[in-house]
């Protein structure tokens, strides 16, 4: 029997559903320190291998822009644990594939199919009392990002030690059991206004004609992800050739210096809260293209390697937290709809990203890749530089947070 909707929202139930997030989300970042081992799996190249994640990031995109708006018909709570049953299902089918050409088309599908994170967060607020829910985002958003930091790392431990294919039958379980607690615990909801599918759909395009601010931090984040694809796509291909030969372990450990974008995160929030919008935006451009300066550097030298990617994290979360915080500032009453229309530009972003660094690396490698990235860097710089933020007097993100 689900918590009746009435109930407050328990600590115990965010914790659940910040876990839930964060298992989902991994489906997303599994493949990283994977790809050089499916390639040798199937016999295919690196650029094909790379594939794969522009195949996950462009299904996520679509679940962002056609799934998600469903939670605004249908009961989330319904629509949420049928997400993860579906993930669960396609990350299944996946482990068992011999063809890499339905082993990417089931890859469209699990990306499609990880947008359950983006029904839990609104379900959370809305359950969540007036004066909590800065808590409760801070707390189920914190899952996400530890879905992202330690799903790298957890797949190239379990790859090291039972192969590629025991980390998608890990995850399918994860995903299974989940879908079976949610469908426990999470509470039913009230019954809404039904809005048309297509008018929500529409809705969260029209927003770009209409709004400014939502065009330019949209393009800021297709470029960051794109940036983070470029060194992810194809870090693991360095990883196992020379001078390094690392195992899949190893490989995923490397994951583990995202840990400076989390911080960089909360440095970003405060920033916003000063109305240091602008300014942020030219600090994390300008990390990110000096990132990929280190890692050219660090083509043979593990340490600027590392280097490296603290550098990209730390722009790329950083300037995403200052994205949302602008994004959320322009329309209180159409926050879904809003981050909705970003997420979609920002994973667009991340799935050219993927396309480029794969056919980049495999004809140019690491250099090339590097490259790539050195020229997305100066593609944030020079509008971050050119375009202004809202004129002080927007809310501050931790007043927007407040309010919903």
């Amino acid at each position: 029997m689900s918590v009746e909707a009435k109930k407050p929202l328990s600590s115990a139930l965010i914790t659940l559903m910040a876990i839930a997030i964060g298992i989902i989300v991994a489906n997303l970042y599994y493949l990283q320190p994977l790809l050089h081992q499916i390639s040798k799996n199937f016999h295919v190249g690196s650029a094909r291998a790379s594939l794969l994640m522009t195949f996950i990031q462009t299904g996520y995109a679509l679940g962002l822009a056609f799934v998600v708006p469903l939670g605004d018909i249908w009961p989330r709570r319904r629509l949420a644990v049928s997400i993860f049953a579906l993930a669960a299902l396609t990350m299944g089918v996946a482990a068992m594939l011999t063809s890499f050409t339905l082993l990417g088309a089931v890859t469209l599908v699990i990306g499609l199919s990880s947008v359950g994170g983006q029904v839990l967060v609104p379900l959370a607020v809305d359950l969540a009392e007036p004066a909590q829910r800065g808590r409760v985002i801070a707390r189920v958003m914190t899952g996400l990002l530890l879905g992202i930091l330690l799903s790298r790392t957890a797949s190239g431990l379990v790859a090291q030690a039972a192969g590629w294919r025991t980390v998608y039958w890990a995850a399918a379980a994860l995903l299974a059991v989940m879908a079976v607690v949610l469908h426990r615990v999470l509470p039913n909801e009230p019954a809404r206004e039904h809005v048309a599918y297509r008018k929500l759909v529409a809705g969260v395009f029209s927003l770009f004609v209409t709004q400014r601010q939502l065009r330019r931090r949209a393009y800021f984040g297709a470029v960051i992800f794109a940036c983070n694809s470029a060194l992810w796509t194809t870090l693991s291909f360095l990883l196992a050739g020379e001078p390094f030969h690392y195992s899949n372990a190893v490989i995923g450990l490397f994951g583990l210096f995202g840990v400076a974008g989390v911080l960089a995160a909360n440095a970003a929030g405060r920033q916003a809260d000063r109305q240091r919008t602008h300014a942020s935006t030219i600090v994390f451009s300008l990390l990110l293209l000096v990132s990929f300066v280190i890692l050219a550097l660090g083509r043979n030298t593990v340490i600027l390697l590392a280097l490296g990617i603290m550098v990209l994290d730390t722009g790329m979360q950083g300037m995403q937290i200052t994205n949302q915080s602008v994004i959320y500032s322009l329309l209180p009453g159409e926050r879904s709809r809003l981050n909705s229309a970003y997420m979609v530009s920002a994973f667009a972003g991340a799935s050219v990203g993927s396309y480029l660094a794969g056919q980049l690396y495999a004809h140019f490698g690491w250099y090339g890749d590097c490259w790539l990235g050195g020229i997305l860097g100066v593609a944030l710089l020079i509008p971050a530089l050119a375009w202004r933020s809202p004129k002080p007097g927007t809310p501050a993100i931790s007043e927007v947070v407040a309010e919903q």
